[in-house]
């Protein structure tokens, strides 16, 4: 199975279905990933009440591949900030953890999701997350427990300062993906989105990591990239052997 993950740079705008297309009609993957908030951009603030998308848009659309994007969602009066994966059925992960400290708002804009769940895919059982859900321990605890063939996580990180030329917050998001597949034995994806808004640059760096950790493919920073990788569904299920004796 070949997976690519769509490093892009959309608007602020509930415009971006096109660069969308144009990035899945590039690839032969049987699954494409964006990132957080691919459909609205991520600073979308007050505009939200009126550029948040019903659940039945994404229901209409058809890809001739499996596609997760990342959305503003509006859903019984409220709005949440969600992954969206489109394939055989339509699967909704709502942020848990919603960031608001520095310069993140999102508890001002959106509505809480309340918990983690797998589902079943042409890659086997599949989890969501999105950005900051990955630094709690509910969610490692989630991994560690239910073990997904596949973890899929989306993002909008914004850089942060140098260490040794490479970003602090690279380092950081490296040790955390890292830990969740081993943790799971499976694949995870990290797709980040590029580009700037409202004084936050975005960096990159989407990544593939193996169930043994390490990194098999990675995207530049800043840039609008896809990369493509081939998962060796072997290697997952020798890692969860490992742990299944372990534990």
């Amino acid at each position: 199975m070949k997976v690519a993950l769509a490093q892009i740079r959309p608007k602020l705008s509930p415009d971006n279905l096109e660069k969308h297309k144009e990035f899945i009609k590039k690839t032969d993957a049987d699954l494409v990933v964006f990132p957080e908030l691919s459909m609205n951009g991520y600073k979308i603030k007050d505009a939200l009440l009126e550029d948040a998308f019903d659940i039945d848009f994404f229901k209409s659309l058809s890809f001739d591949k499996d596609v997760v994007l990342g959305a503003a969602i509006k859903e019984d009066g409220k709005i949440y900030n969600s992954s969206i994966y489109l394939g055989e059925e339509m699967y909704i992960h709502k942020k848990v953890h919603l960031p608001t400290y520095g310069v993140f708002e999102e508890g001002r804009f959106f509505f809480r999701g309340r918990d983690f769940n797998c589902f079943n895919t042409k890659f086997g059982k599949t989890a969501m997350f999105i950005c900051e859900d990955v630094f709690s321990g509910d969610t490692m605890e989630f991994v560690s427990k239910e073990k997904p063939d596949l973890n899929i996580v989306i993002s909008a990180s914004p850089a942060r300062e140098f260490k040794d030329d490479k970003l602090l917050i690279e380092e950081q998001w490296e040790a955390v993906l890292k830990n969740m597949a081993i943790l799971s034995g499976g694949y995870v994806l990290f797709c980040n989105r590029v580009g700037f808004e409202d004084g936050l640059g975005f960096w990159g760096k989407s990544k593939v990591i193996n169930p043994k950790g390490e990194i098999e493919k990675e995207a530049d920073y800043f840039e609008e990239e896809m990369i493509e990788c081939e998962l060796n569904h072997h290697l997952t299920v020798t890692q969860k052997y490992f742990l299944r004796k372990e534990n």
